[in-house]
């Protein structure tokens, strides 16, 4: 099992949710999250003052995956998440060693 994490700008959320969804994907965890990359923040005028934002709104995605989905997670992140400007996001494949249903304490696999 592989612990697939995507982090994407915020209206792609739906997208990307759906392109799970449609691969057969039960289950995922979102968290708003801020921060930056090689854009590094951007600035605004607001009340004709000029500010940096040095963190910006992002959404991040986890859900765990059998390790022979996870190819096609990654396109399935990658074609809904990319708008080919910058500050599309990243996504981390980490392994996962065990995993356990806490309602009925089937692991592994079971549990997905």
């Amino acid at each position: 099992m592989k612990l697939v994490t995507a982090v994407i700008k915020p209206f792609k959320l739906e997208e990307v949710r759906s392109a799970l969804t449609d691969l057969g994907l039960q289950g995922m965890t979102v968290t708003e999250v801020k921060g930056y990359g090689r854009q590094k923040g951007h600035t605004e005028i607001y009340r004709g003052a000029e500010y940096a934002v040095s963190f910006l709104p992002k959404i991040k995605i986890e859900v765990v995956v059998p390790a022979a989905q996870v190819e096609e997670t990654l396109t399935a992140i990658h074609q809904a998440a990319r708008t080919g400007q910058i500050g599309d996001g990243k996504i981390f494949v980490s392994p996962i060693e065990h995993t356990v249903r806490i309602r009925t304490g089937e692991s592994d696999g079971d549990a997905l």
